[in-house]
């Protein structure tokens, strides 16, 4: 009904738009008609006169005459004034009907992320408590076997990580629009991704994860955490948007100008038209009303803000034959110096004493 009602005010304002630029149209169009009727008007009175007087003998005499030429001249002037200013209030209006439809855009599409985020939270909160709530009633009401108790107990304790996950991502991208600033450390960022892989082997086991380490990695000057939570949150969307079983690749790799993660997945891919847009808040593909995977829409738009807070930048490529490559592009200035590096100098310094 809302939305009805929106593209009959927006068809509403169009038509408006249209009808005063055809009428500003057609009133140029008659000024300008009658600015001409009234320079032949005048042209004409100032020959009679002028051939009265005697003070031209001939046509050509009286159109080279100085009083015509002044005469050409101030209607000649209020032509180009007319078309002018009949340009300036058609391209006025123009981006005015392009203004409101940015606008109309805009807040449509915030509508629709605003609903599938108000969507997408209520199954991402109601779901892990109405798991914990049924694990804890069991407990409750029935004497179970250790081994039972031990599964239901993990269980809890999974959709409780899943729920301090969901609350420390909303945390962030408060914190990432405001008060955050990374706290810089040198990082092994292969040792991370290894340890962080370990971990999702375990989270994911029929998932399976290929780490490629193209060459000698410096250590990286960035924020543990953060760097962490870029890493993790890629990883969990290639799984989570891959078909089973998930074949994801990693690599890394350090060249003269910058650091390059890749992360790849042979899902389904990202549409073209939707790659400008992922990286937005709340932004999801697709309806929230028909979605089967889980998410807030905030994992990415935190992937790309703590990217940016490291001077790097992300982008979204096509993977062959088919998925997506997520490519993480971080400056050279913020590496360290080789490992071997590091010991060639340690080996010179110790000599040298």
């Amino acid at each position: 009904m809302e939305g009805r009602r929106n593209v009959r005010l927006r068809l509403l304002s169009y038509v408006v738009i249209a009808y005063m630029m055809m009428a500003f149209a057609w009133w140029s169009v008659l000024l300008y008609t009658k600015n001409s009727d009234a320079f032949a008007a005048k042209r004409d009175k100032m020959r009679l006169i002028m051939v009265a007087e005697g003070a031209v003998q001939s046509e050509d005499a009286f159109l080279t005459s100085a009083p015509y030429l002044e005469l050409k001249k101030q209607y000649t002037r209020q032509e180009y004034m007319i078309l002018g200013e009949a340009g300036v209030i058609i391209l006025t209006l123009l981006v005015g009907m392009y203004l409101i439809n940015r606008a109309y855009n805009k807040e449509m599409e915030a509508a629709r992320q605003q609903r599938n985020f108000l969507l997408s939270i209520t199954h991402e909160l109601k779901s892990p408590i109405a798991s914990i709530r049924l694990v804890l009633e069991t407990f409750q009401r029935r004497n179970l076997p250790a081994e039972k108790t031990e599964r239901l107990t993990r269980s809890a304790l999974l959709e409780t990580e899943r729920l301090n996950g969901l609350v420390n991502d909303l945390l962030l991208s408060a914190r990432l629009e405001t008060a955050y600033k990374p706290h810089e450390e040198l990082l092994e960022l292969p040792q991370i991704l290894e340890d962080l892989i370990e971990t999702l082997d375990s989270k994911y086991p029929d998932a399976r994860f290929h780490f490629d380490k193209r060459s000698a990695i410096s250590p990286f000057r960035g924020d543990r955490t953060g760097m962490t939570s870029v890493m993790l949150n890629l990883m969990e969307n290639a799984v989570k948007y891959s078909p089973q079983p998930a074949d994801i690749e990693v690599s890394l790799e350090e060249t003269a100008q910058s650091l390059i993660l890749r992360f790849a997945d042979l899902g389904n891919g990202i549409p073209d038209k939707e790659k400008p847009q992922v990286f937005g808040k709340f932004y999801r593909i697709g309806n929230e009303d028909t979605r089967k995977t889980k998410g807030t829409g905030l994992g990415l738009y935190i992937v790309q803000q703590i990217v940016a807070a490291h001077n790097g930048k992300i982008s979204v490529e096509d993977n062959q034959p088919k998925g997506t490559v997520f490519k993480i592009e971080l400056p050279a200035e913020r590496l360290g110096k080789h490992p071997a590096q590091r010991s060639a100098e340690l080996l010179k310094h110790k000599a040298n004493q």
